[in-house]
């Protein structure tokens, strides 16, 4: 029988914990039987010194132990999802999930909402007329063998400890230890119980990860973990110094989700959805179909409308505008050299796309959009920005996190542009 202290304390020192140490907090933790600060005590511990991949291994497999785990054997087709570490402008899963269906794997992604700067997946697709988000694991199973794609809230039964210990993270300055947050994305997505999963490892200023080994190193875990657990799992690191496409808000990315759905939208979108959805297609063995060609031809657009539908959205629906607007033009003629992703992230978030606390309402038509990426040749007094909220006074201090968050060099200066998908792992 193990305490709480000595737990706390060996990690304090330096130890590696053993089995039945990660075994017994884990669980007492989750049970209630050890209390919040000493759970705390124990993280600030992890993130000093760190746990070895054993420790890490264990720690996550304690974490799935505490809840359910899915099963989708029975459906008709293999399943593969997705998780993004998080950006801003990232969209990805609204085109990517009825995308990857139009190919034949099913794809349940039990998404979150947003916090701060990045946004929600949840929060996007309720912007749509009538959409909701929880479904019962009945529901989810019929809808994952009728339409293929199903994006809701995760249930309350999937890694129950990992829920109580990312909000005691998020409070007590512990959220940046990678075994902490290897374990949690891996615990919820191995409960989850796809076939194959691909990670979308996000880098630079709007990334949770500003540096790439510190990225790559928090990757290899995360393969490590699914490919021990049975998961085939990859980890592509994507760029997110610049924010996806041109918009960020919530019913703003969804408008440009359904544009890439229907063979356009912005390129640098519609390269990760591709690479993406390859990497899906590949994990559960399906190799025959091209995915491109399925954005062009409509089937992809068919099952979004599908998978809205059937979660009681209303596909056709006109989706909510921001009461207001604010023009951020350009000041003098030149190149746009960098749009910085955490300054256009913020901005969002003030015009109240994001929340400051759980549970908070978010404005459906608030964000930024973008009229130039970086690359592009600017003329002074044209739109760079229009900023979107239903309250004027949220402007000032949008525009605030915006100064300096934007080069505009002079005409013929040379653009070099990063690579969006700059390494794979697995």
């Amino acid at each position: 029988m193990h305490d709480a202290v000595e737990v706390i304390v060996a990690k304090r020192d330096g130890a590696a914990l053993s089995d039945s140490q990660i075994d017994w907090v884990v669980d007492a933790y989750t049970r209630g039987d050890v209390a919040h600060e000493q759970m705390s005590a124990l993280a600030m511990a992890i993130l000093l010194n760190g746990m070895d991949s054993r420790e890490v291994a264990r720690w996550t497999a304690a974490m799935i132990a505490s809840g359910v785990r899915m099963d989708f054997s029975s459906l008709s087709r293999p399943t593969a999802d997705k998780h993004s570490t998080g950006g801003v402008g990232d969209k990805i899963t609204l085109p990517l999930a009825p995308l990857v269906a139009a190919c034949g794997v099913a794809v349940p992604q039990l998404s979150g909402r947003g916090l701060g700067h990045t946004g929600g997946t949840l929060d996007k697709l309720e912007s749509i007329a009538g959409w909701r988000a929880d479904l019962t694991d009945a529901e989810m199973m019929a809808q994952l063998e009728s339409v293929g794609a199903v994006v809701c809230a995760a249930g309350g039964g999937l890694a129950p400890a990992d829920k109580k210990l990312y909000a005691l993270r998020d409070v007590t300055g512990t959220v940046e230890a990678i075994p902490l947050i290897a374990s949690s994305i891996m615990s919820k997505k191995i409960a989850e119980g796809t076939g194959a999963l691909v990670l979308d490892v996000k880098v630079g200023t709007g990334a949770f990860m500003k540096d790439l080994d510190r990225a790559r190193e928090l990757a290899e875990v995360m393969v490590g973990l699914g490919t021990d657990h049975g998961v085939r799992t990859v980890a592509l690191l994507t760029d997110m110094s610049t924010p996806l496409g041109r918009t960020a808000g919530n019913a703003l990315e969804v408008a440009e989700s359904v544009e890439v759905l229907a063979g356009g939208g912005p390129a640098d979108v519609v390269e990760l959805t591709l690479a993406l959805a390859r990497e899906m297609l590949a994990g559960a063995g399906v190799t025959d179909v091209d995915p491109a060609e399925k954005l062009g031809g409509g089937s992809a657009m068919d099952a979004w409308r599908a998978m809205v539908a059937a979660q009681d959205g209303d596909p056709d629906a006109p989706l909510p505008v921001a009461r207001e607007q604010h023009v951020v033009t350009a000041e003098a003629d030149g190149v746009l050299t960098r749009l910085d992703a955490m300054a256009v992230g913020l901005a969002a978030w003030r015009l109240g796309a994001g929340r400051e606390r759980q549970g908070e309402p978010v404005q459906a038509g608030a964000g930024v959009e973008w009229h130039a990426r970086p690359g592009d040749t600017v003329r002074a007094g044209e739109p760079l920005m229009t900023l979107h909220t239903d309250e004027p006074a949220r402007f000032e201090r949008a525009l605030a996190s915006l100064e300096g968050g934007y080069d505009v060099a002079p005409a013929g200066t040379a653009y070099e542009p990063t690579p969006l998908v700059l390494d794979r792992i697995g």
